[in-house]
């Protein structure tokens, strides 16, 4: 077609010049195709990078939730108790362990472990061990062996440690200190005793001179003396100490020279083990009880000889602990020291408050021994009601009530030196603080006897 249109004559250039041409074009078109290809990639990732890029972030939020961590609700908790004592035969120790049985018993998810006699040297292995075992809160029921528990608290962060407090209010982030204001049912007990007494002697076998002693007694002599005074009774009361808490044979030695010395007929103790109530019940003369109910839940001796009890609920302390704990609080509350106005419903629906008069399973006025009941005047049934329900109530307080006028006994501090005989450290009418009531209140009131 191309021959017939062209002249003859110029048939060879222009051969040449069409396959010249040819072959620009070929030449054109493979490379037009070379250009193309990459022009078309970025296209391609143009359109897929917004698929792909919300999926990756779009996976991980919807697994987080099955990766968070269990709350302390959730994982439950293990009630630790470090007995400096044995347990059975003793009235501190067992009131500790009957706590923790009852918050076990009202916590599903609470399991409460022990270990008796632990010493200082014992306290932190001994916790170590526990909190390997699964232990959430490692409390120690003494001061003077609780206290190591202050070394390891910064090493386990998430662990509660406890140490009843004596004297000493050391405290840390996660190392509390609790005790019960217990003078508040002394008080009434002191309230009973001075009426009961004939010789108008009352003795105390107590364990040494600490502030914490001292504390619980000032509580019963306060009571006493109230009742000497409604009465317009003369009531001398004297204690003597022992040296340690738990020295059966001392405690023993000590009470039956009250009674024979000093013509004791009402005694009651600051001690641990069950002597003192031995030789009263030997002796036919009436004893006041403390830490526990003895005749309701131990069945010592019988309500003949046990005129009253105070019975000290620990596991209000500790529920309170176990429900910070169980919240996840960080930085729970470090001292606690509670008293009638805070309480604990126990696992079959019974209300207890921290402290109260208790005796063969009654409470209040009801557990006044019906053999002691008719010697104790009216008027002293009818203040112990009344005073008790106002702390119930939390509008009345013995140590409030009343002003502290020092005996010039008591125990030396440093930086707290024993006030003299007769000086008013503080006046009626006027509260003192927790931190002063728990660590200063070192000397006895005026109108007791410490015996050599």
């Amino acid at each position: 077609m191309i021959s017939k249109v062209y002249p003859q004559k110029y048939g060879p250039l222009f051969r040449v010049i069409l396959i010249i041409t040819v072959l620009a074009v070929v030449l054109l078109g493979t490379t037009m195709c070379s250009t193309a290809e990459p022009t078309e990639a970025p296209a391609d990732v143009a359109e897929e990078a917004p698929i792909e890029a919300p999926e990756e972030p779009a996976e991980e939020p919807a697994e987080e939730p099955a990766e968070a961590p269990a709350t302390g609700q959730d994982m439950g908790a293990t009630l630790a108790i470090e007995h400096f004592s044995v347990i059975e035969g003793t009235t501190w120790s067992g009131a500790h362990d009957r706590a923790g049985q009852r918050i076990a018993e009202k916590y599903d998810n609470v399991e409460y472990v022990y270990r008796e006699e632990v010493g200082p040297d014992l306290t932190v292995p001994y916790a170590e061990e526990l909190i390997s075992d699964g232990a959430t809160i490692v409390v120690g029921n003494a001061e003077f062996m609780g206290m190591p528990l202050i070394e390891i608290a910064e090493k386990y962060p998430d662990v509660y440690f406890g140490s009843i407090i004596a004297s000493d209010l050391t405290t840390d982030r996660n190392f509390i200190r609790l005790f019960p204001r217990q003078y508040q049912a002394l008080y009434l007990e002191g309230l009973l005793a001075g009426a009961l007494t004939e010789s108008g002697n009352i003795g105390i076998v107590s364990a040494f001179p600490s502030v914490q002693v001292i504390r619980r007694q000032n509580g019963f002599i306060l009571g006493v003396q109230d009742a000497a005074e409604l009465l317009e009774k003369d009531i001398s009361i004297y204690v003597k100490y022992v040296g340690d808490w738990y020295l059966p044979a001392e405690e023993r030695d000590i009470a039956e020279t009250l009674i024979t010395q000093y013509d004791v007929d009402v005694i009651t103790q600051q001690t641990d083990s069950g002597s003192p109530l031995d030789v009263a019940q030997e002796q036919g003369i009436w004893f006041i009880g403390k830490d526990m109910d003895i005749v309701g839940f131990y069945g010592w001796s019988d309500t003949d000889t046990v005129a009253v009890s105070f019975d000290t609920r620990w596991e209000v302390l500790y529920e309170h602990m176990l429900n910070e704990w169980l919240a996840g609080e960080a930085n729970p509350e470090t001292v606690l020291y509670l008293g009638m106005n805070d309480s604990m419903v126990l696992a079959d629906g019974t209300e207890v408050p921290t402290v109260d008069i208790m005796n063969d399973n009654k409470v209040g006025i009801e557990a006044i021994s019906p053999a002691a009941l008719p010697l104790i005047a009216d008027e002293i049934i009818q203040l112990v009601e009344q005073r008790r329900e106002q702390m119930i109530n939390g509008e009345w307080d013995p140590f409030q009530e009343h002003a502290f006028v020092s005996n010039g006994t008591g125990l030396e501090l440093e930086g707290a030196p024993l006030p003299e005989a007769g000086t008013e450290v503080k006046p009626a009418g006027e509260m003192p603080t927790d931190e002063w009531l728990l660590s200063l209140f070192n000397f006895d009131l005026a109108g007791v006897e410490i015996l050599e």
